[in-house]
């Protein structure tokens, strides 16, 4: 079994894989965790991750530079249904809009735009940055189960999904009022948070969407 990492220019992909060798091999599972910028080879994967750091805007434009890429993108995770996980601004790309300098049409996966963080208390710093309590919603999902009572995980962005369906927030973060820290519907879910930094909240996370059939 092949989980492809897409590889599209913005930021560290080797962190995102490491994490992902260690939560396979620990979780006793036989799977190649592959870095990758071939459309063909996110295509062929049977489940696909999508990391991202930066501006929203140089992440789409970081996409649409990979030949076919958002082609095998829709055709793997929407057409067929392989588990994806997005991660920070992988998991904003998942939305229609991102407003980071101007608009920047997402994959239009999860109804919603990308906005900047306001938080309610102005000695609040954005970006906001470090460890924070996650509360997952009453709903649950599979992919953050047993993270613990109050899992502790690592933030670094200045601007959130804001999705249209309330339903498909998963989870919050306190900062300043609630914060969307992750989404989902029915074989994806994003986290604005970085579980690959997220010691051993973020450890289990992974095994989770490594053991996850929707």
């Amino acid at each position: 079994m092949t989980v492809a990492i897409v590889d599209y220019g913005s930021g560290n992909l080797r962190s995102a894989a490491k994490a992902l060798e260690r939560a396979s091999a620990e979780a006793g599972l036989r799977q190649d965790i592959v870095v990758t910028a071939s459309a063909e080879a996110v295509a062929a994967a049977e489940r696909i991750v999508l990391p991202g750091v930066g501006a929203f805007g140089d992440c789409r434009r970081g996409l649409d530079a990979l030949p076919g890429m958002v082609e095998a993108l829709n055709e793997a995770v929407v057409a067929k249904g392989r588990p994806f996980l997005g991660i920070c601004v992988g998991m904003q790309l998942m939305a229609r809009v991102g407003r980071e300098h101007g608009d920047h049409p997402g994959l239009d996966w999860i109804p919603g735009e990308v906005v900047a963080l306001r938080p309610r208390d102005p000695a609040l710093k954005i970006p906001h940055m470090g460890w924070n309590d996650l509360r997952i919603g009453a709903q649950g999902h599979p992919v953050l189960a047993d993270l613990g009572a109050h899992p502790h995980v690592y933030f670094v962005h200045g601007y959130e999904l804001r999705p249209d369906d309330p339903g498909q927030v998963l989870a919050e973060v306190d900062y300043g009022g609630p914060v969307v820290a992750a989404v989902g519907r029915a074989n994806m879910i994003g986290t604005q948070f970085h579980p690959e930094k997220s010691q051993a909240a973020g450890l289990r996370l992974l095994q989770n969407f490594l053991r996850w059939y929707p």
